[in-house]
């Protein structure tokens, strides 16, 4: 029996997804729930398991864009496994397979020096109508460009194939690589584009003294991860519980914008963005408002882990009424982070360091964070989002009094 395996739908709203990598190749045999591909969605990245045993027949290459429910392989579930074979080496070997193209790509640009041909004419560096189209939107002069058409004259293959001038060359490697960027890459750069021309966003700064934090963690963080068997106590846990106790003094950033209506919400589910092996992912901390410090702490890291391994789920990341990164993880001292739409406000952490600042009348150093709050001025005016951001600040500030009801141990479940 052939069996016709179709895309099956990751989510309501997803309509297609992108081949991005087959895990087999043409003709191996496979075993049932065996992952025989790498699907992305403008959501995620999700592995498609074979439905049955047998030998497969590739419907689709990779790149391909196919619409949920299109046939992408079939699979003979009458054909022998073949006798002390087994479907890890295949998988194994088919990104060896593909090397050398990769290679042909890389090398495709350096192509070979400009010569001259032997006999010129008329049509000698002279580009076709379409060829000349390509280099004006390139911005190529059609004297840099080598034709290979009759005659020396410059085809449209020539001038697609052309790239502007780096300036001259001096010796050593310069070569290029083009790949296409994944669905869910390219559905990133949409999103953030349109946040950025659909939104009057704003971003407002400050600057919170760790100090207090740094004190609390030191004094119990060790107690904490023996208690809760390794999970260790963070900055996030104290940014998410500083974020939703703000978030309930002010409801207005924990709203969004639904054509001519404010959509609030009493809940906070909490966006935390993570950089995985495909790209920024931003999975959901739900009703973060009801956990503790050890609830919040092992809810990241579950998702942090899911999305590293690349097995985070549409689902994972549906929703959410507020977003929190840290660039400061990769060293980032200032920046304007971008709303995730359709959420009204996202806060940025970032590098902690130590500088002098005046306490009581003294200089004093302190381990210093500067953060900063983007919001969407057309539903959040500036007293509410100074507003939440003094009172994230405040929080952070006295975390004994304002986050942990003077109980730290209690607090930290220790």
């Amino acid at each position: 029996m052939i069996l016709e395996m179709k895309v099956p739908s990751p989510g309501e709203s997803i309509k297609e997804v992108e081949i991005a990598t087959w895990l087999v190749k043409d003709g191996d045999y496979v075993e049932k729930d065996q992952a025989i591909a790498e699907v992305d969605s403008d959501k995620a990245t999700l592995e498609l398991p074979a439905e049955m045993s047998g030998v497969i027949t590739l419907k689709a290459e990779e790149g391909d864009t196919v619409a949920v429910g299109a046939v992408v392989c079939l699979i003979d579930t009458d054909a022998a496994k073949p006798a002390g074979s087994g479907s890890a080496a295949p998988a194994a070997e088919a990104p060896k397979a593909e090397a050398p193209k990769a290679e042909v790509k890389a090398e495709a640009p350096k192509a070979e020096p400009v010569q001259a041909p032997a006999a010129t004419s008329y049509a000698t560096g002279t580009p076709s109508p379409a060829a000349r189209k390509i280099l004006d939107e390139k911005n190529i002069a059609p004297a840099t460009v080598s034709g290979t058409g009759k005659g020396g004259r410059i085809t449209k293959e020539d001038a697609v194939n052309a790239v502007p001038s780096m300036g001259t060359p001096t010796g050593g490697s310069r070569g290029t690589e083009r790949t296409k960027l994944s669905m869910l890459r390219r559905k990133v750069a949409e999103r953030l584009v349109s946040a950025k021309n659909e939104t009057a966003m704003l971003t407002t700064f400050n600057e919170v003294n760790m100090t207090p934090i740094n004190q609390i963690r030191n004094e119990y963080k060790d107690a904490f991860k023996a208690k809760h068997g390794g999970l260790g106590l963070g900055f996030m846990s104290f940014f998410t519980k500083a974020v939703t106790r703000a978030l309930q003094l002010y409801p207005d950033v924990n709203s969004m914008i639904d054509g001519d209506y404010k959509v609030g919400y009493d809940f906070c589910d909490i966006s935390i963005a993570v950089s995985g092996p495909k790209g920024l992912m931003v999975p959901v901390v739900r009703n973060a408002e009801n956990l503790t410090f050890r609830g919040i702490e092992a809810e990241i890291k579950r998702l942090a882990l899911r999305a590293r391994d690349g097995q985070i789920t549409v689902d994972d990341m549906t929703g959410g009424t507020f977003t929190i990164t840290n660039g400061g993880v990769f060293g980032s001292m200032l920046s304007t982070p971008i709303i995730n739409p359709p959420q009204s406000g996202i806060l940025g952490m970032h590098n902690i360091i130590e500088r002098p600042i005046a306490v009581n009348g003294k200089v004093e150093i302190h381990p210093m964070m500067y953060v900063a709050l983007s919001y969407d001025h057309r539903i959040i005016d500036g007293r509410e989002s100074v507003g939440f951001l003094v009172a994230v600040k405040e929080a952070l500030e006295n975390p004994l009094e304002l986050l942990m009801n003077g109980d730290a141990k209690r607090a930290l479940e220790l």
